[in-house]
């Protein structure tokens, strides 16, 4: 699968299961961001087929991150991964342009089948 992903979150812990099941699931170019600033820096500088996002960042917010991005114009498949689980969340994450939606903790087999679903390999 030659998708490249976008995974930002400032867990490194996080960032690590994340990857390792975006890596279970076939994708193997990866960029990493820390937060959401160096994700938009990131998103801005290269092109992704895939960005997978934490809500709860510094510097930037994910809900900021997927607002920033389609107001590129970019219809990037968006998967927010959080532990924001709310209705409330979920609603404002959807009206933002989120593709997908996540909720911490979840299951590698969980993540994989959302990216499956997107089809974008």
């Amino acid at each position: 699968m030659s998708i490249k992903a976008l995974i930002a979150d400032d867990s490194g812990v996080m960032r690590k299961i994340i990857v390792r099941a975006a890596t279970a699931a076939g994708i193997q170019n990866i960029v990493e961001a820390v937060d959401g600033a160096d994700a938009i820096a990131k998103f801005s500088a290269e092109s992704f087929d895939l960005v997978l996002t934490d809500w709860n960042m510094p510097n930037k917010t994910g809900l900021e991150v997927i607002q920033e991005i389609r107001a590129t114009g970019s219809t990037v498949p968006i998967i927010m991964v959080t532990t924001e689980g709310e209705k409330a969340s979920v609603l404002q994450a959807i009206q933002a342009g989120v593709t997908d939606y996540l909720t911490k903790p979840f299951e590698a087999d969980a993540l994989l089948a959302k990216i499956e679903k997107l089809a974008i390999a």
